[in-house]
């Protein structure tokens, strides 16, 4: 059982107006996805230098030394010509500097989303090609040293290149806390099958006995066929020196096994909360403070607003004060507790129709009651998905300063020398159709107000929706 902290760093008085709107410890976390560019497989959207996704290619673990990649057994000649084909995919490619370049322009050139001040062109960037691949280019050094240069250009502070050490630094990033990663591979019916696709060597679940390829069925006994990776990874995770059951199939045909596994990083909770009296004992309020968005975000915000209710809590604040971001994912997921069936969390553009979508909660919110967010002008990315989809769907007031304003979602593509470059491919957009990146998210209230007042605002906001 997890133990979640009953404390936090801001102090709830019996007067709504003299709550404290004092700052938190900053708290951040980076990660990355990683995409095979030369097949053109876009794998996972990241969200900047302040909160990303994660999501690997097995091409790009190839090129890690710390990582196994045994390949699975298999009992059919079938099996075995399937896994022929895998291998001779990831055979290593000779590559001209000329071409790492290249790859570097196309990229940008069918992806790249302008979200600056429209310095960007296709004609300006296929004179760009012309002129830098006029000439040979000598060594690996200088390749690198030109798409710098090349991607410094665009004006864009989050697309940027990743020297072959710092992408097998970002591809390492270990979500589960048992030294895998895990991605959603289809199969030819249309189902999404759960497979790890990165394996820490000697880590705690390659020392157990989970191989690469191995397909993920259950954990702890619960059945995760369906499940995203992200929900996967949450369940996988917890304190340090307990144990984990993971029942996998290994190979394209089996056998099955089930395996116990000993968890050996610290899992720790981004949630604090507490109830508190106000109007002289009269109301009960549910604080949580949320510190980031990890991969227990959403597990552990929701047993801490399920005990918040049992205790008696009527309304609830969410303190996002000082959170920069952390796994986008969460953030959407956790919107979602708040929001009815049907509603929109955020809406994401880009150039490439996968980044053109609308986000929307698929069940009924967890709570009704009403809700204060705490935003400051560190509040960012994540965050910000959080306290805009609460706000423009009537659920949430906003009290504190304008947030950020970091709304861009980036994807890190492994170039076929094994460097890459993070490239910026599409925005959030509010559900009430505000630009998050460079503006922000102005609040209701700049002081705490009465809940009277966040009462009276919810109702006229619901009437105005209605029209």
């Amino acid at each position: 059982m997890r133990v979640l902290l009953c404390n936090s760093p801001a102090s709830l008085s019996s007067s709504p107006t003299a709550f404290s709107l004092s700052k938190p410890p900053s708290l951040s976390t980076t990660s990355a996805a990683v995409v095979n560019w030369p097949q053109k497989i876009l794998i996972g959207a990241l969200t900047g230098s302040l909160s990303f996704g994660l999501l690997l290619s097995s091409h790009s673990l190839a090129l890690e030394s710390p990582l196994s990649l045994a390949q699975p057994s298999s009992s059919t000649e079938h099996c075995r010509e399937e896994e022929s084909e895998e291998r001779s995919e990831k055979a290593p490619e000779l590559v001209t500097n000329e071409g790492i370049v290249e790859e570097t322009w196309e990229i940008v050139n069918d992806s790249f989303l302008d979200a600056g001040r429209h310095r960007w062109s296709p004609d300006t960037w296929l004179r760009k090609k012309e002129d830098i691949l006029g000439t040979s280019i000598q060594t690996r050094s200088k390749a690198h040293d030109i798409i710098r240069r090349m991607l410094a250009s665009l004006g864009d502070p989050y697309t940027r290149f990743l020297s072959p050490p710092e992408l097998s630094k970002m591809a390492r990033y270990d979500m589960t806390g048992i030294g895998i990663n895990l991605r959603e591979i289809p199969d030819e019916n249309g189902a999404v099958k759960l497979k790890v696709l990165g394996l820490i060597l000697d880590g705690p679940a390659h020392t157990a006995g989970v191989r690469q390829g191995d397909e993920v069925l259950e954990v702890n006994g619960l059945d995760v066929r369906g499940k995203s990776s992200f929900e996967v990874s949450s369940l996988l995770q917890g304190p340090n020196e307990t144990f984990v059951t993971v029942k996998v199939k290994h190979g394209n045909c089996g056998p099955v096994q089930s395996i116990e596994v000993q968890r050996q990083l610290v899992a720790r909770t981004p949630v604090l909360y507490r109830l508190e009296q106000t109007d002289n004992g009269a109301t009960s309020v549910g604080y949580v403070r949320l510190k980031e968005f990890n991969a227990l975000a959403r597990k552990d915000l929701l047993i801490a607003m399920k005990r918040l209710q049992d205790l008696g809590a009527s309304s609830f604040i969410l303190d996002l004060r000082d959170n920069r971001g952390g796994l986008v994912q969460a953030g959407i997921e956790i919107a979602k507790l708040f929001l009815n069936e049907g509603e929109t969390v955020i809406y994401t553009v880009g150039r490439d129709p996968q980044y053109q979508k609308n986000i929307i909660a698929e069940t009924a919110p967890l709570i009704t009651a009403p809700v204060i967010v705490l935003v400051n002008k560190n509040t960012a990315s994540a965050s910000e998905i959080v306290a805009s989809a609460l706000h423009d769907n009537c659920r949430a007031v906003l009290v504190g300063e304008r947030t950020y304003g970091k709304g861009l979602i980036q994807s890190v593509f492994e170039l076929h020398d094994g460097s890459g470059v993070v490239v910026t491919v599409g925005k959030y957009v509010t559900p009430n159709h505000m630009d998050i990146n460079g503006n922000g998210i102005e609040p209701d209230f700049q002081n705490f107000p009465a809940w009277s007042e966040v009462t009276k605002h919810l109702r006229t906001c619901h009437m105005l929706q209605q029209g």
